[in-house]
């Protein structure tokens, strides 16, 4: 973890977009989370997401470009996998930061209720 605060150049800026541009997308969230328990393929992705091998395809390719996830090919078969498992530090931040926020504007309303 960084501890020290550095100025970033802004082609770093524009890959931390990147980044988050990729993240942006629910779909692409809860793929990372499925294969966050261990490799699935599409045909399995498909089905837990209810969606189109098609668009699950297009979703997973885009996780891949970023350097999120990997895929390894056995037989007729692709599987995913998590390349990047920093990715899921990064939502735990921003989980915490999202229930400590929601906490609190649920204790503000219990007062108010009172």
């Amino acid at each position: 973890m960084r501890t020290k605060q550095t100025e970033l150049s802004p082609e770093a800026i524009q890959l931390v977009a990147e980044r988050f541009r990729v993240l942006a997308e629910p779909l692409r969230l809860r793929i990372l989370q499925f294969l966050r328990s261990g490799e699935r393929n599409v045909t399995d992705l498909t089905a837990l997401l209810s969606t189109t091998q098609p668009n699950a395809s297009k979703h997973l390719r885009l996780l891949q470009e970023a350097g999120l996830i990997g895929r390894r090919q056995v037989g007729t078969s692709v599987y995913y996998f998590i390349a990047d498992p920093s990715v899921f530090e990064l939502c735990d931040v921003v989980c915490t930061a999202l229930y400590a926020r929601m906490s609190a504007q649920a204790r503000l309303l219990e007062r108010k209720g009172k």
